[in-house]
C-alpha cells in the first residue's frame, strides 16, 4: 500500500461491449490492473496504442470533466469520451489532494475560457497575479498552459495528456523542473507523453503501450528517446535513408 492519491486501477472488461473499439486495442484489452509505484508515471507509445484513452478514462472515473480542468469544472463542447471509465475501479490513498487538474492539449482553450468565466468571481488583481500577470487568452497557448499549471503550488493530483504539445524545448525544461519539484513534495502525476525531455525526469515510472501490453520500460528503451538519439547522432545517414525511401 502506498500513499499516492491514486494507488492503482482495475478494469472489469465485462462492462465493456464486445463490439467496442476498445476491445481492438491490444495494450488495453490485455490490461486488467495497474499499480502506480512512483509519483510520476508516464504512458508512452505510438498513436493509437491506447495511452490517452486510458488516461482519459482514469480522469473521468476520478471525477474530472472529460475535457479537462479541475474537478469543479463542468462544461462540454463535444462528447467523444469512451465507455472505459465505466469499467475502471480506482483504489485511492488516504490523503486528500489539495489541488487537482486534468490537462488535455486539444481542449485547453476551452478550459482557459472557463477560467475566464470564473474571473467574474475573483478580484481582477488576484486573477491576473495567478496567471503571470495577464489573462490566459492574452498569452500564447504554451505560455497560458505554463502560467495556469504554475498557479498550482500545493501538493495534488495532476493528469496530463501530451502537455508538451504547445511547448518549446526550453519551456518543456521549465515544466520538467516544475514537475520534478512538485513530485518530490508529494504531488502525483499521470502523464501521456511523446516528449524525450519530460520522459527523462529522474525516478519517473514509464509504462509503454507499444508491445501490445502495458509494460514498464527504461527511459532509453522508449521510442521517443531512440528516435531523438538517432536523429541527433546520425542525422546525415538517417536523412539520406529517409529521403531515398520516400
Amino acid at each position: 500500500m502506498n500513499d499516492r492519491y491514486i494507488q492503482s486501477i482495475a478494469i472489469d472488461w465485462r462492462k465493456i461491449s464486445r463490439s467496442s473499439y476498445l476491445q481492438e486495442i491490444p495494450a488495453l484489452k490485455h490490461l486488467k490492473a495497474l499499480e502506480f509505484q512512483k509519483n510520476i508515471t508516464f504512458f508512452v507509445g505510438e498513436n493509437g496504442t491506447g495511452k490517452s484513452t486510458l488516461l482519459e478514462a482514469i480522469a473521468t472515473a476520478y471525477g474530472f470533466n472529460p475535457e479537462g480542468g479541475t474537478v469543479n469544472y463542468r462544461f462540454s463542447t463535444f462528447d467523444d469520451v469512451s465507455e472505459l471509465h465505466h469499467a475502471i475501479r480506482l483504489t485511492k490513498g488516504y490523503r486528500r489532494a489539495k489541488s487537482s487538474y486534468f490537462f488535455r492539449a486539444e481542449s485547453f482553450f476551452n478550459v482557459a475560457s472557463k477560467a475566464e468565466d470564473y474571473r467574474n468571481f475573483t478580484p481582477k488583481e488576484i486573477y491576473y497575479r495567478q496567471y503571470g500577470g495577464k489573462s490566459l487568452h492574452e498569452q500564447s497557448h504554451g505560455e497560458s498552459f505554463l502560467a495556469y499549471f504554475q498557479s498550482f503550488s500545493q501538493d495534488g493530483l495532476y493528469l496530463m495528456d501530451e502537455p508538451e504539445a504547445a511547448l518549446s524545448p526550453q519551456r518543456q525544461l521549465t515544466l520538467f523542473i516544475q514537475m520534478a519539484r512538485m513530485a518530490d513534495a508529494g504531488s502525483q502525476f499521470l502523464v501521456a507523453s511523446h516528449s524525450p525531455i519530460l520522459l527523462g525526469i529522474p525516478g519517473a515510472d514509464i509504462i509503454s503501450f507499444d508491445s501490445g501490453t502495458a509494460s514498464r520500460c527504461r527511459y532509453e528503451d522508449t521510442e521517443s528517446y531512440q528516435v531523438m538519439e538517432m536523429f541527433i547522432n546520425h542525422r546525415d545517414i538517417l536523412m539520406e535513408r529517409l529521403l531515398r525511401e520516400g
